[in-house]
């Protein structure tokens, strides 16, 4: 080593972020992390949603260091601490075979990191930006230090960073499991299934504000955790039974079940918010014009068509089994009562996956502004238009979990000096 003090190793991951169909509000432990209640989550399309983070290590840096979107933050909190004191831990020898000579590097827990994550999505406004950065982060350092531990082990450091963290460390549908031994140890996530188990499942997230939440969830958490009683009523009579009857749905790709149990358990979420002293508000009056929507468009259909879930923000995700006129039908009614800005360009209106806006037919502003009336329901549907309220619209899938990205020229670290490129 004393020899090598020039030498940086770096590793480049993405990790998707997720949704949670069954929610957990409240911490048993502040310090652990450690949820009060499961929570059942659908990870996310990372070629959609994704944060992207490349760490390096080398005996020539002086602390630890971290560069969040490009600027250089603190790393005082205790979050980032537990898990950067977890993962080294674990740290093995890496070999390294550079210039053709292969050699052990010695003690990589021992020597400080550089770190720089980017997040493509808004963060702190309800899209679970800092869950799935923790977990980006975790798994990088995991993959640079040469961790042998199973995810298991990293779902469990990486929720010491966020309690929703855990269930981006898999892809499909995941469980977030609560306190059970009181040091924690048992508080990890698993895979319930795998992304190509319901791969007709589409996601749709309407963004409706990008602006830093008023509540952060660590606060909103604790103020609820000490003033709801209805919070206790939840994690201990309702969410139990629901996991089990969701855990069935996703088995068996039953997605009226899914549907219901996916509305009651957001509207709960957030009826729990409210009982909150002072009350909490995530939602805004656009957030619940979507939900009226979507009640109304159910009931036309005669049985759950579409399901939304709302976390702590605004935003909705919007989930549907994909049928050949239901898409297509449902997102023409979203474009109608929900147009863009004038200035808005169609690619800016829909990211993701784009083929829906084929489906619906809709090859320009103009084919937009051209609905006239909603699409036809049994229900009588408001004609009114909320024209910018929602951004943009992100198109979905469900996903597989965090992976190493081979390709050097994406890594954010300069490999030569260890800093931001």
């Amino acid at each position: 080593m004393a020899n090598a003090e020039k030498w940086v190793l770096t590793v480049t991951a993405q990790t998707p972020t997720n949704i949670a169909v069954i929610k957990y509000w409240g911490k048993g432990d502040e310090d652990l992390i450690l949820p009060i209640n499961d929570s059942i989550s659908v990870t996310l399309d990372p070629d959609h949603l994704c944060t992207t983070t490349s760490v390096a290590v080398s005996p020539a840096f002086t602390h630890d260091r971290m560069w969040l979107n490009g600027k250089e933050v603190s790393l005082s909190g205790g979050r980032f601490q537990n898990c950067l004191r977890e993962v080294r831990s674990c740290a093995n020898d890496v070999e390294d075979e550079k210039e053709g000579v292969l050699k052990s590097l010695k003690g990589l827990g021992d020597l400080h990191v550089h770190m720089c994550p980017t997040i493509d999505f808004p963060t702190a406004a309800g899209l679970a930006s800092s869950a799935a950065g923790l977990a980006c982060l975790v798994f990088s350092l995991a993959k640079l230090m040469n961790v042998k531990e199973d995810h298991s082990r990293l779902s469990a450091i990486a929720r010491q960073g966020s309690g929703s963290a855990c269930r981006s460390l898999y892809g499909g549908f995941v469980n977030g499991s609560f306190l059970k031994e009181e040091n924690g140890s048992d508080s990890i996530a698993v895979q319930l299934a795998d992304e190509k188990h319901w791969d007709d499942l589409v996601i749709i997230i309407a963004v409706v504000s990008s602006r830093q939440k008023e509540t952060s969830s660590t606060s909103g958490m604790r103020e609820t955790v000490e003033t709801s009683m209805l919070l206790q009523h939840r994690a201990k009579e309702v969410v139990p039974e629901r996991i089990i009857q969701m855990e069935e749905a996703i088995k068996n790709r039953d997605f009226p079940a899914f549907a219901r149990l996916t509305c009651a358990d957001s509207n709960q979420f957030h009826a729990v918010c409210l009982d909150t002293l002072p009350p909490i508000f995530y939602m805004n009056d656009t957030s619940h014009r979507i939900i009226s929507c979507v009640e109304k468009w159910n009931c036309s259909e005669g049985t759950p068509q579409v399901a939304y879930t709302f976390d702590a923000g605004p935003k909705c995700r919007i989930n549907f089994t994909q049928t050949e006129k239901l898409l297509p039908n449902f997102f023409k009614g979203c474009s109608f009562h929900f147009p863009p800005n004038s200035d808005t360009d169609l690619n800016s209106y829909v990211i993701g996956d784009q083929t829906i806006l084929q489906d619906a037919g809709i090859k320009d502003l103009k084919d937009i502004e051209a609905l006239s009336t909603p699409p036809e329901t049994k229900e009588n549907l408001s004609a009114q238009k909320y024209r910018g309220d929602v951004s943009y619209f992100i198109c979905t899938k469900p996903g597989r979990g965090p992976a190493v990205v081979n390709d050097e020229s994406r890594s954010l670290i300069n490999p030569e000096f260890g800093l931001p490129k």
